[in-house]
């Protein structure tokens, strides 16, 4: 079945289930990579917090790197199998049990150790599952609204991580919550983490049960990975020729890195910073899923009629502006404002280059340039953090630290300047 005879087969039921995919992910990027167990590590877990947030920097980094590396290699291996889902719920569970074994991370030094490894598996699970589950949209939905559904994924992946958070808040982390947990040895938050991963696996199922599959390709595992390394091989080769994609790849390394940059510091940053509490980091990642998700659902239309370069180009600016302006506040109160603001073009740049790259990749490499796109993602995503862990660790201060952040934004703006349009070129 050709590819255009796919997607305009598809059932509104299977794209719904995919979108809800989002929704279930969503819950592990808010709640331990940024908002609870990312802060509960630095105050609790870590000897201090400084040591923290660069343990945690190194960590993200080392996770960025394996996801880079390995990533457009799985892509191309999927391209030459066929099938994505096998590929998308192996990593799936990977996520989901590092995750829900985060439980057993004590407040105590001696578990500093074991808080890193498993964040970092299942920060690469994660990752490594959305290569597979963002090169499902070309197949699934029709060309004029990609756009639009790539919009409404995020948009549902900041509510689900809206609705989880006040779970979290309310059932959890304040004290007496709905669950009762106490807070001694630091119980409820802990406790936090195989919610996320419960949570993660019960709405990732109707993806797998509604939302349909590429056919297989009936290649045996051994020549698929030697026609996969050699496919990746020309494929790095014959960016040459896709001029355009490979402009876009290097703009969103940069800003895609002050993105995964921002995410692993901004529960940190925070309590740090402005003397937050674990229930007010909490609070102010509900009032950012907020506007994060109204800023993707609203921005998906703009997508779909101004297209998606000039929507990253308006995100990127929104992010420039208020970002540098939370360096700069001291006031708790203007740190709500503008990171409130920071929300509403978060989701709309990272669905609107998952739009980007699904307009532009030629139809038979599909995943392989999803595969590349979390290399460009993650070849230098190591950098960010190390920066503001090695900043902070040199001057002591973490507003210095965060500036690279802003700076990584600015250079994937300088760089976006020169993408053009995309345009669809089959294989």
């Amino acid at each position: 079945m050709s590819d255009s005879s796919t997607r305009r087969t598809t059932p509104s039921r299977a794209l719904l289930s995919w979108a809800l995919y989002d929704w279930a992910n969503s819950g592990f990027a808010a709640l331990v990579q940024t908002f609870v167990f990312a802060a509960y590590f630095a105050r609790a877990v870590a000897e201090n917090e400084t040591l923290g947030t660069a343990l945690w920097g190194n960590m993200m980094g080392i996770a960025g790197l394996v996801i880079g590396l390995g990533g457009p290699v799985l892509g191309a291996l999927a391209d030459r199998a066929g099938r994505r889902k096998p590929w998308l719920a192996a990593f799936t569970v990977l996520c989901i049990a590092a995750t829900g074994l985060l439980w057993f991370v004590r407040p105590d030094p001696s578990h500093v150790w074991p808080a890193l490894a498993l964040a970092g598996i299942a920060t690469i699970g994660s990752e490594y599952a959305m290569i597979f589950y963002n090169a499902m949209l070309p197949d699934l939905a029709p060309r004029k609204r990609m756009g639009r559904w790539s919009g409404w994924g995020w948009g549902l992946g900041y509510a689900g991580g809206l609705v989880l958070l006040l779970i979290a808040l309310y059932g959890l982390v304040r004290t007496p919550g709905w669950f009762g947990i106490p807070s001694a040895d630091a119980l409820n938050v802990r406790a936090v983490m195989p919610l996320t991963a419960l949570w993660y696996l019960v709405f990732c199922l109707p993806l797998f049960l509604f939302t349909p599959d590429a056919p297989s390709a009936n290649i045996p595992p051994k020549r698929a990975v030697r026609e996969a390394v050699a496919q990746l091989r020309d494929s790095l080769k014959g960016l040459r020729k896709h001029r355009a994609i490979a402009l876009f790849l290097l703009a969103r390394m940069f800003y895609n890195d002050g993105l995964t940059t921002m995410f692993a510091f901004g529960g940190i940053y925070a309590a740090a910073a402005f003397g937050m509490t674990p229930g007010e980091v909490i609070v102010f990642g509900i009032g950012l899923n907020v506007t994060a998700g109204l800023g993707a659902a609203a921005f998906a239309w703009l997508d779909d009629r101004l297209g998606p370069r000039r929507t990253i180009l308006l995100s990127l600016i929104g992010l420039v502006v208020p970002g540098t302006a939370i360096l700069l506040v001291q006031s708790k109160t203007l740190f709500w404002i503008f990171g409130l603001a920071i929300g509403i073009f978060v989701g709309p740049v990272q669905a609107s280059s998952r739009s980007w790259l699904a307009h532009a990749a030629p139809a038979g490499k599909r995943t392989e340039m999803f595969g590349l796109m979390a290399l460009s993602g993650k070849l230098t995503s190591f950098l960010g953090p190390f920066l503001v862990g090695w900043l902070t660790l040199a001057t002591g201060s973490q507003r210095l630290g965060m500036s690279s952040v802003i700076a990584l934004f600015g250079i994937g703006l300088a760089v976006m300047l020169f993408v053009p349009a995309p345009t669809c070129k089959e294989e």
